[in-house]
């Protein structure tokens, strides 16, 4: 995991989108819907917060098996070490039951994010048992951050996002805002809202971001929650035929279009529909089913 101190290195936006959307669907296909939704509540900030008397080495491995647990991964001995490293931290990913994870000598006094390097590290290792991974180190640095989000541990890595007069700091791969839009998918399924658990800030402000791209997800069209003036643009493309570059969605069958296609808003997978008819969808992947006007 990286190790970032200056705030003005941090990217924003959503420039991963693709990897981001290529995970979530990656990580439906390989857990199914029933195996998501095996993780129905994040993970409490009571279960990963590191008291200032507790002892480093002892609260460390505590955390760490809190993780565990949560990820629904076997219990087994566990060892974190501290060194000086250019990344955040480090694990080693082997067949045998036991976990090795480094962390950066600096968390030896940022008790605070310790939970967040180790929720991203020990994903890694449930990846790793699950035989999930994409081909590229970017890609499944992404799938990971976007795991650990999704499947209730992703909020510690986007409250570890901090800028201020004190420190400047930001952990994972995603911006904070695509750790928000992780989030907000997530909070759509679940139910769970987050935003009580920051204590950053800019953290909040970046959840707020990618919940409102999440949302805007959830009502473009053909689906039937979108409104009035995106249904009128979406009749007038699908009459000829084509639609703008911009647009969510993709028409066939010449014009009008007889098809479109568009991207499940749960777990974006490419769906495809008839036009000129209201319809429920029901997603292959995630099992959702969408109201659609298309």
């Amino acid at each position: 995991m990286p190790n970032r101190h200056e705030a003005d290195r941090v990217i924003h936006g959503f420039p991963h989108r693709a990897a981001v959307r290529a995970s979530l669907t990656a990580l439906y296909r390989r857990l199914s819907p029933d195996g998501v939704h095996r993780y129905p509540a994040g993970v409490t900030a009571d279960d990963v917060a590191l008291g200032d008397d507790e002892d480093l080495h002892l609260g460390t491995q505590r955390v760490a098996r809190a993780l565990v647990r949560h990820l629904r991964l076997p219990e087994a001995r566990i060892v974190v070490s501290f060194r000086p490293m250019e990344y955040a931290a480090a694990v080693e990913l082997t067949a045998g039951p036991e976990y090795f994870v480094e962390l950066n000598d600096r968390f030896r006094t940022r008790r605070r994010d310790i939970g967040a390097a180790l929720a991203h590290e020990i994903t890694h290792v449930l990846l790793h048992r699950l035989g999930l991974g994409f081909p590229g180190t970017a890609e499944n640095e992404i799938l990971t951050d976007v795991t650990t989000a999704y499947l209730g541990a992703g909020w510690l890595l986007l409250d570890a996002y901090r800028r201020d007069g004190v420190e400047s700091q930001k952990l994972g791969y995603l911006t904070p805002e695509e750790f928000g839009y992780v989030l907000a998918k997530r909070a759509e399924v679940f139910g769970e809202d987050p935003s009580p658990w920051f204590t950053s800030a800019v953290a909040y402000e970046a959840w707020v971001r990618g919940r409102a791209e999440a949302a805007r997800e959830r009502a473009a069209p053909p689906l039937a929650a979108a409104g009035w003036a995106e249904r009128r643009r979406y009749g007038w493309e699908r009459r000829r035929g084509r639609a703008g570059e911009d647009a969510p969605y993709a028409f066939e069958g010449g014009a009008p279009a007889t098809r479109v296609s568009f991207l499940c808003p749960v777990c974006l997978q490419r769906l495809r529909v008839p036009t000129g008819r209201t319809l429920r969808a029901r997603c292959g992947v995630c099992g959702s089913v969408l109201e659609c006007a298309s």
